[in-house]
């Protein structure tokens, strides 16, 4: 039984424990608490787990005797772990008195941080135009999720794909779960802040244990910049530092977990911590596609479009959206043409619709520098 909430609110207000406060001054006929998890750093690295409700509520009823109990507050465990809170999700009646009659249930919760397994059956390989040296360096970790037994300690355990936005990477590791028929388990590195520290290093060794019971597993970090930036930066967030320890950790295989493969998704590799970027066995680069790709893009996708295209030059589109990703083309580029024209209820996608498309996304661009491409 797992006791992690992935959001809580802050804890800005107290239990009173003098009953004569009470607006109502009767005593509660139960309650319905919620685990929230300890509100700084604990020595215990753990969460309480109640095996016996029964010895538990006789437990609660003793500690919180007396205690006014409204909902959304908090109760804080005072005794076998120090500073642990429960939310108080139901009390009836509202504003009541803990007396020794209380009934008291914890509510029987998982929730976390640790995403839902994905088994991406849609997405393959032939989706992604271009990256032909990053589909090559893939087949790596392809074999290795095929035949992870064979690999020993020379398994690629960790392997990094960095580029700028909307070149592929995450749909790259879709295609790779697909193609080896394994689960993959993504997650946003941001999604791992917590509102309590050690929140995330806990959230981040329930996703590897996960993982290792699915294994062979890959585990998908996106957005791994906004953890595991350089700690220069990290000296503002605490709790960010600790999820990078936990982080290694898990890197460093401590913990063998054979069969799982960490794939950490950036659009800013240079701003990666170097204790973190280390651990990575692999990088892969994910570059912005050429015209000849940009071609193909556009190709491709027009063919689905729900109305048809005339008297348009796609070779024309192609040369002037140098330094545009696929997303750009295909999200800012198509979609806004054939949207404006379904507004305007026309039957057909225009040269001028499509140029006015380009022309509105090289507008909302402050610079053509490069190394913006990775913010």
């Amino acid at each position: 039984m797992i006791f992690i909430v992935r959001t809580i609110q802050k804890v800005n207000t107290k239990v009173s424990r003098d009953p004569g406060k009470s607006p109502v001054g009767s005593t509660a006929d139960f309650l319905v608490l919620e685990p929230a998890g300890y509100p700084m750093t604990s020595v215990l690295d753990e969460y309480p787990e109640i095996e016996n409700p029964g010895v538990f509520e006789h437990y609660a009823r003793e500690q919180w005797n007396g205690f006014i109990a409204r909902k959304g507050e908090y109760l804080f465990d005072r005794r076998m772990y120090p500073d642990f809170a429960y939310r108080i999700n139901e009390v009836e009646p509202p504003a009541s008195i803990i007396g020794s009659k209380t009934r008291i249930v914890v509510k029987d919760i998982v929730v976390s941080s640790t995403p839902a397994v994905e088994f991406t059956g849609g997405v393959s390989f032939d989706d992604v135009i271009g990256q032909h040296s990053a589909r090559r360096k893939c087949r790596l970790i392809e074999r290795f999720l095929e035949q992870p037994e064979m690999f020993g300690r020379w398994a690629p355990r960790n392997v990094l794909f960095f580029g700028p936005s909307g070149t592929g990477k995450t749909m790259f590791a879709k295609a790779l779960a697909n193609k080896t028929h394994v689960p993959i388990l993504p997650v946003k590195a941001t999604e791992l802040i917590g509102e309590f520290v050690g929140e995330g290093a806990r959230q981040i060794h329930q996703l590897y244990e996960r993982a290792q019971e699915m294994s062979p597993c890959i585990i998908f970090i996106d957005e791994l910049d906004a953890i595991a930036l350089d700690r220069r930066h990290q000296e503002l967030r605490g709790d960010v530092t600790e999820i990078v320890n936990a982080l290694l950790t898990e890197m460093d295989g401590i913990i063998e977990r054979p069969g799982v493969c960490t794939i950490g998704a950036t659009n800013r590799n240079d701003m990666i911590d170097t204790a973190v970027r280390s651990r990575f066995e692999e990088e892969i680069e994910f570059t912005l596609p050429d015209e000849k790709e940009r071609l193909a893009i556009l190709e491709s996708n027009v063919k689905t479009f729900p109305i048809p295209v005339k008297d348009v030059d796609l070779r024309e589109i192609a040369a002037m959206t140098e330094g545009f990703s696929g997303r750009d083309l295909v999200g800012k580029v198509l979609k806004t043409a054939l949207h404006n024209v379904i507004i305007e209820d026309r039957d057909s996608v225009s040269r001028n619709d499509l140029n006015a498309a380009v022309k509105k996304l090289k507008g909302s661009q402050v610079t053509s520098d490069p190394d913006r491409l990775y913010i």
